[in-house]
């Protein structure tokens, strides 16, 4: 019998290994090849595709053609699946992946229609470039065909990967719109539904758009909000929520992105250089692919095409980078792009007052789950996103990449431009989400423009929409008005300005006429922008170091005069008050966010809590009359509103939730104390503690916990936060870091979270990471090739 039990055992042992084989076997079979031969059908003429130590593509081909070919192949063979999940994001198909948990958010996102709609337009985005947009595909489809597995992601989810096609690229550059824009345009809604329910005097306060920490680019400071006084506002004779706890903000630090340049007058050699760092959701890998494109190009100055930087798998095209004569790099604009309709649905026939609505019936596929039925109701304004409610009308949405034009390949053209005019002339005819976009050319020139088309609304439905909210509280009905279309001669350009300097932090930078025809779809808290400003003031002649210094500015300017008002109060206070307890532990203030900050972290959590109380205080009139509709907006310059109050202190603007100031702040350091109080000593609460990266591949919580790691970056403790340069958080931060001069790229410096390629046991999976976290600086053009692979034309003879 014991011998019996030992064969079992043994049977069961060689079961396992062998199952554990044939699983490391597929997995390695969905690896990149890297190196030797492999045929590419479509080729002119052989490419040679080659890897530095960090994966860094550089492309070597006889034609564009032959190029983004080969780059949709290195594409699908390193990041399929990130490709995937960038065009099922935008079209609201992820459930056909992921089953049931993602319906919700495919209805959101369906509800645009956007797949159906590139479809029926799909020419607008492809222009002159369908050749392009093909071979890519074409490549990218062969490069998924020549692994020996399907990408490993596919086997964990038990799905095949889907064909293709040029649409496909367009549904991927979609993505970026629903990234960088609010496509259910809440905080406008949050804010008209406040404004029917406060005095006209606290909806201006609310709304108040800026703080003395502006720093546009033209323009003066708005500076602080002046306070109404207790005849406009009397938060003590208002309603209030019949709560016992306030609303809390959500701390999301500051989404957005950094670009600046300085012209060729501040620098010793006359060269112009560009910093560009794009903040979005952190992920392994990384958005983006670092690569490196050559070709013959007769429409290119010289002859031919050299482009290095970032491209987005699933599109053709170097995103941000330099071409040897032109560098650029793009910030998000925060431009106004959306509006709210009220309208009244015709119900069965048209008649006067009423809308006419279009049904569209969906399908939303559900992977291990019955497909879920989903209509759509449009309207000549857009798709109704909120049916009537109560005293509400129902409300369809107008939004930018719903129309046709919202998004085209025009970008590729920044690789052949020869200087700053060539590059704003591409700039004119390109569309992407409005984007900040830098430029700086060869010859020591810089400019900075709206990128991207902006709604045209002079005379377009100027009588229903209010410019604040995007819809009159006055008007129950659009019926009679014509919805505005896209405009690209709406953007304003500021070239060569007097003081060689340009810089965006996704804050205000224009006023006057050009912010109307812009807009303010939410602009950053200046402080950011300042900082960078600052910095670019500081100094008369600059270095590329001197600007990633810029770039890896994490001072702590911004909060220190909460730290100082924080100890004043302090000393006034109990032995045993809160507000004693996280003055004494954060007494020492380091002045930045450092990973062993205490007081940083102590200090930031106060001001949130401190900010939230205000907030709930100043919205309590539109809690009380909109119950659970209540949402609160985002209020991005709402420190130009608190710290007027904290300095004044009046009882009129006091929330109703406390007897007095003092008890505002003492209750806001107590909830940080008691937040903090489970993890051991509040001196010992660093802020690095706080900040450690989770950046994970996005199936990593799909696997057992001791498997989870291998998916995820390491758990480093991260200097910086949102209101400084050196913007980083456990799973947001710097896509990307870039400075570079056009023409003198070998001085450049670059940096990528995450590592080039998708699978766990490529040798480029995190590659570069490190340096991205400490911030060492990283060559911007590949260094000496590690890896060589040939793609041959499927027709050319082997080598003998």
């Amino acid at each position: 019998m014991l011998k019996w039990t030992r064969r079992i055992a043994l049977l069961l042992l060689a079961l396992v290994v062998l199952v554990l084989l044939i699983a490391w076997w597929m997995l390695r079979g969905s690896l990149a090849q890297l190196e030797g031969e492999s045929d590419l059908a479509g080729l002119s003429a052989p490419v040679s595709v080659q890897r530095d130590a960090l994966g860094v593509v550089t492309i070597d081909a006889a034609s564009e053609s032959d190029a983004v070919r080969a780059l949709g192949y290195v594409h699908a063979q390193e990041r399929y699946f990130e490709m995937d999940l960038m065009r099922r994001s935008s079209a609201g198909e992820l459930a056909e992946l992921f089953g049931p948990i993602a319906v919700g958010l495919d209805k959101d996102r369906r509800v645009h229609r956007i797949r159906a709609r590139v479809s029926a337009n799909l020419d607008a985005f492809a222009g002159n470039r369908m050749p392009q947009l093909q071979a890519y595909a074409d490549g990218v489809n062969a490069g998924l065909g020549n692994l020996r597995a399907r990408p490993w992601p596919y086997l964990l989810l038990r799905q095949e990967p889907r064909h293709w096609d040029v649409l496909d690229s367009a549904l991927t550059g979609y993505a970026m719109y629903f990234d960088l824009q609010d496509a259910q345009n809440v905080r406008e809604l949050g804010l008209w539904q406040i404004r029917r329910h406060v005095p006209q005097g606290l909806y201006d306060l609310l709304a108040h758009d800026g703080t003395e920490w502006d720093a546009p680019l033209y323009g003066e400071p708005r500076g602080n909000a002046t306070l109404p006084d207790a005849s406009q506002v009397d938060l003590r004779t208002l309603p209030m929520p019949k709560t016992d706890s306030h609303q809390r903000l959500a701390d999301k630090g500051t989404p957005g992105s950094n670009n600046w340049a300085v012209a060729g007058a501040l620098t010793a050699d006359g060269r112009a250089i560009v910093a560009d760092d794009m903040h979005l959701g952190l992920r392994a890998p990384g958005i983006w692919f670092r690569v490196r494109l050559r070709y013959p190009d007769p429409h290119a100055p010289g002859g031919k095409v050299d482009v290095s930087g970032f491209s987005l798998p699933g599109l053709p095209a170097i995103i941000v980078g330099s071409n040897g004569r032109v560098a650029w790099g793009f910030t998000n604009s925060y431009a106004d792009t959306a509006d709210w309709y009220p309208v009244v649905p015709c119900e069965g026939h048209v008649s006067a007052g009423c809308e006419p609505v279009t049904r569209h019936a969906e399908t939303i596929r559900v992977a291990g789950g019955e497909d879920v039925p989903f209509e759509v109701f449009d309207t000549r304004h857009g798709p109704i996103v909120h049916p009537a409610k109560g005293d509400r009308p129902a409300l369809a949405l107008r939004w930018v990449a719903q129309l046709p034009g919202a998004l085209n390949f025009g970008l590729s053209d920044l690789a052949r431009a020869g200087d700053l005019s060539a590059a704003l002339a591409v700039a004119q005819r390109t569309a992407t989400p409005a984007q900040n976009l830098v430029v700086a050319d060869r010859n020591g020139r810089i400019a900075w423009r709206i990128l991207g088309p902006l709604p045209s609304r002079a005379g377009a439905c100027a009588h229903a929409l209010d410019r604040a909210v995007g819809v009159s509280p006055d008007d129950d009905t659009a019926a009679s008005c014509t919805p505005w279309d896209l405009s690209y001669q709406l953007s304003p350009v500021l070239t060569s300005p007097e003081n060689h300097r340009l810089w965006t932090a996704n804050a205000r930078v224009i006023e006057g006429d050009a912010l109307a025809r812009v807009g303010d779809g939410g602009y950053a808290l200046g402080a950011r922008a300042k900082q960078i400003r600052d910095g670019l003031m500081a100094k008369e002649r600059f270095t590329e170091q001197d600007l990633l210094a810029i770039q890896l500015d994490d001072r702590a300017l911004f909060l220190e005069r909460w730290w100082r008002l924080l100890q004043d109060e302090a000393k006034t206070r109990p032995a045993a008050s809160a507000m004693k307890a996280i003055a004494e532990a954060g007494k020492t203030w380091e002045g930045r966010a450092g990973v062993d900050s205490v007081s940083y972290r102590l200090v930031r959590a106060w001001r949130l809590a401190v900010h939230a109380r205000i907030a709930d205080g100043l919205t309590a009139p539109a809690q009380a009359a909109l119950g659970d509709d209540f949402v609160m907006p985002d209020l991005p310059q709402l420190e130009g509103v608190v710290w007027p109050l904290l300095e004044q202190r009046p009882a009129h603007l006091l929330s109703r939730r406390y007897e007095s100031w003092d008890a505002l702040l003492e209750d806001a350091a107590k909830e940080v104390r008691d937040d903090l109080a489970g993890q051991g000593p509040l001196a010992e609460r660093r802020w690095g503690e706080r900040n450690t990266a989770r950046i994970c591949h996005p199936l990593a919580d799909a696997l057992p916990a001791f498997l989870k790691p291998r998916l995820c970056m390491p758990g480093e403790a991260l200097a910086g936060d949102g209101a400084m340069p050196r913007v980083q958080g456990p799973a947001f931060g710097a896509s990307e870091r870039m400075v570079v001069s056009p023409g003198r790229e070998a001085d450049g410096i670059i940096h990528m979270p995450g590592g080039q390629s998708g699978h766990p046991m490529s040798p480029f999976w995190g590659a570069g990471h490190d340096d991205w976290v400490h911030g060492r600086p990283t060559p911007f053009l590949p260094g000496e090739a590690t890896h060589t692979l040939t793609l041959r034309p499927a027709n050319a003879q082997p080598k003998q």
